[in-house]
């Protein structure tokens, strides 16, 4: 069986009905008001006065009237009173101020109303006496104005086949015909369509310039950030390598060194060479397109006992406590609360000297809760070497005046997975960390 193919033709008439029932028949009598114009406008803004500025935004509104005004005027001069200027001169009045309510509602009931109007005044001049040529031209700028070239080209259309229709039909030789209007509206509608796709043009390139505009800033901002990111990476990455390899020298130039000495030396030096290999991953990525990030394994919350330990080493008393079923949580998710930890107990070691920390790991069904607490500092905090004398009862050291890199890069991984998360100062006087990491059930495991 084959299938009929529609010709080109077909679709082409198609369309332009679709466009004709989509322009004017649908929701024709729709409420779109006109709004005011913008205070901020290229016309208002230059107007002097902030009170004539206000009332200069209805000038669009009060020119319609305006219109309205003058098409009842000419009805009357055309009629002086009675029937004929009621219906000539009222209802083509009516239809221009109802453009700014009912734009192609007020089109319809101008071209409706035009033969009603022509037989009950009987004015001579058909198919459009003055009223009715002014205020069928009128409706039909405003509403090519506030809707968009296609409708004007309806409505012209529509307008050229009742016009021809009533020459040829019913004007009976009274009058011009309706070729002043065609030619006149023509013009008009063609100037008010160049108009708007003008200004849509300006628009479109206004918005692709604002978008150039953010591109362009968010690529700047983005090589800013490989810049410094290359160049934290040389400075820091140098320093780290002359820390591991002193460390490493240090307890060969003393005479027989003591135990507790090589053990401090040979931490250092690994702590050292395992800040300087995370460096090299995390950051080496920028150095070129071609860079192949390292198969080393991610820390895990396996990994705390040795994170623990580094920082007591350090002077940080901590505990962990861990209540639940330990189970194995993804890896994103151990990774994160592994860093979020870590940060935590870092902090504390740089704010809160002589202070004792606290981790506690909540394993639960629908996810993994931590909190990282640590006490007050016991100790003033000397920048260029060591904590130094006890502070007295109550005493709380001033708040970091960094960055706050640390407490941020926390809540930005704890976003990263739906958690929540919060971080402050206790009322003893040290700080808490607490975060809830949500971890998807796993099917077997509602089963069971």
């Amino acid at each position: 069986m084959t299938q009929k193919t529609r010709s080109p033709e077909y679709d082409l008439a198609q369309g332009a009905l679709s466009g004709l029932r989509q322009d004017l028949f649908h929701d024709a009598f729709a409420y779109r008001p006109l709004p005011p114009l913008s205070t901020g406008g290229p016309l208002v803004r230059r107007l002097p006065g902030e009170r004539i500025r206000r009332a200069a935004v209805w000038l669009p509104h009060a020119v319609v009237l305006f219109l309205a005004l003058w098409t009842l005027m000419l009805g009357y001069f055309d009629d002086h009173g009675g029937l004929g200027f009621v219906v000539g001169g009222f209802v083509p009045a009516a239809a221009v101020a109802m453009t700014l309510v009912r734009p192609v509602g007020a089109w319809w009931v101008s071209i409706v109303s035009t033969p009603f109007v022509a037989v009950v005044t009987f004015w001579g001049d058909w198919p459009w006496a003055s009223a009715g040529f002014l205020s069928h031209l009128s409706v039909m700028t405003v509403v090519a104005l506030r809707t968009r070239p296609r409708t004007a080209a309806w409505m012209w259309l529509v307008t050229a086949v009742y016009g021809m229709f009533a020459d040829t039909v019913f004007s009976r030789g009274y009058g011009p015909g309706a070729g002043p209007m065609l030619v006149t509206s023509a013009v008009v509608l063609l100037a008010v369509s160049m108009l708007l796709v003008r200004r849509e043009a300006k628009q479109e390139v206004a918005a692709q310039q604002t978008v150039t505009a953010v591109e362009r800033d968010r690529r700047t901002l983005l090589e800013e950030r490989t810049t410094i990111a290359r160049e934290l990476h040389d400075v820091v990455a140098h320093h780290m390598s002359v820390v591991a390899i002193q460390a490493e020298a240090a307890p060969y130039r003393v005479e027989n060194p003591p135990e507790e000495l090589e053990r401090a030396f040979a931490t250092i030096r690994e702590n050292a060479v395992a800040a300087l290999t995370e460096l090299r991953r995390i950051l080496g990525v920028v150095r070129a397109e071609d860079y192949e990030a390292p198969d080393a394994p991610q820390p895990m919350l396996s990994d705390l006992d040795n994170l623990i330990a580094n920082v007591r080493d350090a002077g940080l008393q901590t505990q962990k406590t861990v209540t639940g079923a330990v189970r194995e949580l993804p890896q994103g998710v151990e990774l994160s609360a592994y860093r979020i930890i870590q940060e935590a107990l870092s902090n504390a070691l740089r704010h809160a000297p002589g202070s004792t920390a606290r981790i506690e790991l909540s394993y639960v069904l629908g996810g993994l809760g931590l909190r990282v607490v640590n006490t007050a500092p016991q100790a003033l905090v000397n920048p260029a070497r060591r904590p130094t004398t006890t502070p007295q009862r109550g005493f709380r050291p001033p708040l970091s005046k960094g960055a706050g890199h640390g407490i941020t890069g926390m809540r930005e991984r704890v976003t990263m997975l739906n958690g929540e998360m919060t971080a402050g100062p206790t009322d003893e006087g040290g700080y808490e960390v607490t975060a809830f990491i949500p971890v998807a059930a796993n099917p077997a495991e509602e089963l069971s």
